[in-house]
């Protein structure tokens, strides 16, 4: 998680305002062939998990889980957005797979790649503020626009019902997301960074720029200063967004967490859990919960939600030595 909070710190940024020139960075060509690619597929139940991949605008693919209810629709549709924690099993597109076989019930596509870190042959540089980072996520966000195009290509999925959820890393993308794509009606942003700005402000990381140096620091910030989750997320609008925080975390404190919500458009919601980083079941509910309520579904098995396993919370991983 602390690998976007680290790399893309700003020592100054520009009022909250879209830059048409940083949309563009972010953008794509939108009629390239996805090239969609099905491994296999896997039966639970009534609800098909295709083992598929897509090309990336970027190079290269990426490898999904795409779940599809029986029927024809027209479906709801979620791109899902997994954890980056270092030492998590679930630091891949699997993280949500039971939480999507469980909404396909109430008809819901949806598309859950992994992120370029989890993808076959990457190597992650784990320097301190290095140009790989950078790459990294922009591939991330774009990967997942091009999902987005997955996703509303299919004649099954209802447009006006699609909706983002996005953990710890992904959630920083989804706050991209949130700003440049307008193709999304709801977004759930769970425990991730969203503005560098704020976080420059902590005293961990006015001491990390002392470590790595304030010039090396200052430059990387200057370079990258268009990158923030922060100057997009307060565009959200006319998307709902939903915050979900974790109370036991020390750098995503709940005083921290506020400060993001308070940057976000309307419409918007917030929750703090008693939990920490991977959050808990009840967030699992009201994350049903609000999803249900924005994307119009059926009804919900409650029983098959209480039946999701949690998401393992493992000891926090050494950060690397500048």
């Amino acid at each position: 998680m602390r690998l976007l909070l680290v790399a893309l710190l700003l020592l100054a940024l520009p009022l909250l305002a879209q830059d048409p020139d940083s949309l563009k960075r972010l953008d794509y060509d939108h009629k390239a062939p996805l090239e969609i690619k099905e491994a296999s597929v896997e039966k639970r139940g009534n609800v098909a998990v295709h083992d598929i991949s897509y090309a990336s605008p970027k190079g290269g693919r990426v490898p999904a889980y795409l779940v599809v209810p029986a029927g024809k629709g027209p479906f709801a549709a979620i791109l899902w957005g997994h954890w980056y924690w270092t030492n998590s099993p679930m630091r891949n597109r699997s993280e949500f797979l039971d939480e999507a076989v469980v909404l396909a019930q109430s008809g819901v596509v949806s598309l859950l790649p992994d992120g370029p870190i989890a993808r076959p042959g990457h190597v992650e540089n784990r320097a301190p503020l290095n140009d790989d980072q950078i790459t990294d996520l922009i591939q991330s966000i774009v990967d997942m626009r091009r999902g987005t195009d997955l996703l509303l290509g299919r004649a099954d999925v209802d447009p006006a019902r699609l909706a983002y959820v996005g953990h710890s890393y992904n959630a920083s993308v989804g706050g991209f997301l949130s700003g440049a794509d307008k193709r999304f009606r709801a977004f759930v942003l769970m425990a991730g960074g969203l503005s560098d700005k704020l976080d420059f402000q902590t005293e961990d990381l006015r001491q990390y720029r002392q470590k790595v140096g304030p010039e090396k620091f200052d430059a990387f910030a200057r370079k990258y200063a268009w990158l923030d989750p922060g100057l997009f997320v307060a565009h959200a609008a006319p998307a709902t967004v939903f915050l979900q925080y974790a109370a036991q975390e020390k750098f995503l404190s709940p005083e921290h967490a506020r400060k993001y919500f308070a940057l976000v458009s309307e419409p918007k919601q917030f929750k703090l859990y008693d939990a920490p980083h991977a959050l808990n079941a009840e967030a699992r509910r009201d994350r049903i919960k609000f999803l249900s309520e924005q994307l119009r579904l059926g009804p919900l098995d409650d029983k098959r939600i209480a039946a999701i396993p949690d998401l393992d919370q493992p000891p926090e991983p050494a950060e690397p030595t500048p």
